[in-house]
């Protein structure tokens, strides 16, 4: 059943485009109830409108916090329109039936940017508008509920379709969006409380994220895919290349959180299937790129490669001479973007505006959610205990931390060999952390064709169980390992790198990636 909207009560923080949905409201003889800021709009823009403390003969109190909280505003929002003891209740107290709501609330989470306040903070959370939302979205048989300017478009269509009226169709689907603009709301003031009480893990969490786009397709092209965001956008900017897919994204942030990982503006990272198959550290960052390629450039074929600093049209040409699918930069250079449109299909990210937060990681199963913390602890020298009598020099420290850096972002089981902080093999996904070992000095001999003589380092995301793992990768040229202690087998583990000469670098911490 359509319904005719006579009386609409509208409190609008965000103001656009709201002359344009008053023109065709007036045209259809809507009464206007409102107050504050927007009731001073109304007037000014040269409708006629009737001030809420009027309409329900109650003065504003408390300096503007109950405005709306009435009676006569709830009544005539909530009351059945074909409900005869409704009717004659709101006929008694000589009640209106109210048949229109348009409210967007205070902004909550523009304050959190832009202010630590607390004081400030509390005072944008809004009451009346969420109340009066929740309201008529429940009698949405009987009353139209708009909590969005996005949605003002959509009603004027349909008040154009219906002469003035609302289908029950579209009055549903604005409830619909109006108790998801309710929930995200509260679900921001919510996670706010909790993080200024450092109250991780709630008993009940609630998540909340804007639509950024949905995806061409999911893990594989049958399942569908969306990609949410806490924040307005996702701090990327897609210049060129196709529509981007699941494992696109999956790929995209696997890429940026280990470059962003690595010493300012001199590292590249090439990741495939959301793991790392080639990284290096250099000042020469097109040399920076061909050394990470170098790695593996087998499993980098059509992968993604990401570069910690700006990409200038000489590091375009050298980039387009390999078949990639994304080539994200921390910022894109006008001449290195026209080098870029040579190859239509590939996507090119500038990634400048991107920062590595300390947020929770969630992970969902089914119906249960995992949640932990991020792994980004920064390393220095002294978290590290040297076990071996052989003892690393500075130099060989530092490559030691770049190795253990990188495995944390490689999937486990993950070895990591490296030299000059360049990887040179990397062993990932293993059920044995022997069989990574393998994979990681298979790659090291097979695109590594001549090993100059310089020290080869190996890092271990996890203890070695046994000594296997660390005698093939001596055997293969490895002369310092870094790896978490806690096997039953440590003190053989020690005493093997002591008989070969090995410097073995206990971490004290692991870096599982499943």
């Amino acid at each position: 059943m359509n319904n005719k909207i006579r009386n609409a009560i509208i409190s609008v923080y965000d103001k656009n485009n709201l002359k344009t949905l008053l023109k065709y409201l007036h045209k259809y003889k809507v009464k206007f109830i409102s107050s504050g800021g927007t009731y001073k709009e109304i007037k000014r823009l040269g409708f006629n409108c009737v001030e809420v403390s009027k309409f329900t003969g109650s003065q504003e109190i408390l300096n503007g916090r109950v405005k709306t909280l009435h009676p006569k505003i709830h009544a005539g929002i909530l009351s059945k329109k074909n409900n005869k003891l409704h009717l004659k209740k709101l006929k008694k107290l000589n009640y209106e039936k109210i048949d229109f709501v348009i409210v967007n609330f205070y902004p909550f989470e523009k304050t959190l940017d832009k202010t630590n306040d607390h004081k400030k903070i509390i005072e944008q959370i809004d009451i009346g508008g969420p109340t009066m939302v929740r309201a008529a979205a429940k009698n949405y048989e009987d009353v139209t509920v708009i909590s969005s300017p996005n949605q003002y478009n959509d009603l004027v269509e349909e008040l154009k379709k219906n002469k003035g009226a609302t289908s029950k169709n579209f009055r549903q689907k604005m409830s619909e969006e109006a108790f998801t603009e309710t929930g995200y709301y509260d679900s921001t003031i919510s996670n706010y409380l909790n993080k200024i009480s450092k109250n991780t893990y709630p008993n009940r969490k609630l998540f909340y994220g804007n639509l950024v786009e949905k995806l061409r397709y999911g893990e594989n092209p049958h399942q569908s895919a969306a990609i949410y965001s806490k924040e307005k956008n996702i701090k990327i900017k897609k210049f060129q290349g196709k529509k981007l897919s699941y494992n696109n994204y999956n790929d995209i942030y696997c890429a940026l959180i280990t470059s962003k990982s690595l010493p300012k503006n001199i590292g590249t990272v090439i990741v495939k299937h959301a793991n790392p198959c080639g990284v290096s550290i250099n000042k020469n960052k097109i040399k920076s790129f061909q050394l990470a390629l170098k790695c593996d450039p087998i499993s980098a074929y059509g992968g993604i490669v990401s570069c910690n600093f700006k990409i200038n049209k000489k590091i375009a040409k050298e980039l387009n001479k390999f078949f990639l699918e994304i080539v994200i930069g921390n910022g894109i250079l006008p001449d290195a973007l026209k080098e870029f449109k040579k190859k239509k299909n590939l996507r090119v990210i500038d990634a400048s505006k991107f920062q590595l937060n300390e947020t929770s990681n969630i992970i969902s199963n089914f119906n249960n959610i995992l949640i932990q913390s991020s792994d980004f602890k920064n390393f220095s020298k002294k978290d590290f205990k040297v076990v071996s009598k052989t003892k690393p020099n500075l130099k060989t420290f530092k490559n030691l931390i770049f190795a253990f850096n990188i495995c944390r972002f490689v999937k486990s089981n993950a070895i990591v060999i490296a030299k000059d902080d360049t990887t040179i093999g990397i062993g990932s996904g293993q059920p044995s952390r022997l069989d990574s070992c393998k994979i990681a000095i298979s790659k090291m001999n097979h695109f590594q064709k001549k090993i100059d003589g310089k020290e080869i380092i190996a890092a271990s995301d996890a203890f070695f169980p046994f000594t296997d793992g660390l005698e093939i990768l001596v055997q293969a040229g490895v002369s310092a390992v870094i790896q978490p202690s806690g096997s039953l087998r440590d003190k053989e583990i020690i005493k093997y790198a002591n008989r070969t000469g090995t410097i073995l670098v206990f971490s004290k911490t692991r870096h599982f990636k499943h």
